[in-house]
C-alpha cells in the first residue's frame, strides 16, 4: 500500500503588540492578561483550521525588532499577519521598520492584517 506524500500545514506568523506594554487606555478599560487571553484563544481558532500558528508579541521599542527577527530566521512563513495595534498611526515607524523586516526575510510570505483579533482567522484565510 502506498502512503500518500502529507504536507506540512501552513505556518503563521502572528505579529503584534504585547497588550502588557500597552497603555492601558488603549486596551479599552480591559486588563491586558484578559486581552492576552483572547488574542490566544483567536490564535487557537486559527490553529484549529488546520495552520501552524507562531506568536510574536512585541513591545513598542527598540527590542521589537529584535524579537521579530528571531522568528523570522527561525521558520518559513507562509503567511505574516499584522495586527492592528501595530498599525496605529502613533506607531507608524514601528510597522514600517517590522514590515520591512518581514519583507526582507520572509519574501515569499503574504502578508494580512486583521482589525480586531476576533477576525484573525478570517484574515489569514483570506490569504493563504
Amino acid at each position: 500500500m502506498n502512503a500518500r506524500p502529507t504536507t506540512a500545514p501552513q505556518r503563521v506568523l502572528a505579529l503584534g503588540l504585547d497588550p502588557a506594554g500597552v497603555d492601558a487606555s488603549e486596551l479599552g478599560g480591559l486588563d491586558a492578561k484578559l486581552v492576552r487571553a483572547f488574542i490566544e484563544q483567536q490564535l487557537d481558532r486559527v490553529r484549529s483550521l488546520g495552520y501552524t500558528v507562531d506568536t510574536c508579541l512585541v513591545n513598542a521599542d527598540d527590542t521589537a525588532e529584535t524579537v521579530t527577527l528571531q522568528l523570522l530566521a527561525a521558520a518559513h512563513y507562509d503567511c505574516v499577519l499584522v495586527g492592528a495595534g501595530l498599525r496605529a498611526e502613533a506607531r507608524l515607524l514601528l510597522f514600517e521598520r517590522l514590515l520591512n523586516l518581514v519583507h526582507e526575510h520572509a519574501p515569499s510570505a503574504r502578508i494580512c492584517f486583521n482589525s480586531s483579533p476576533a477576525d484573525t482567522a478570517e484574515a489569514v484565510k483570506r490569504w493563504i
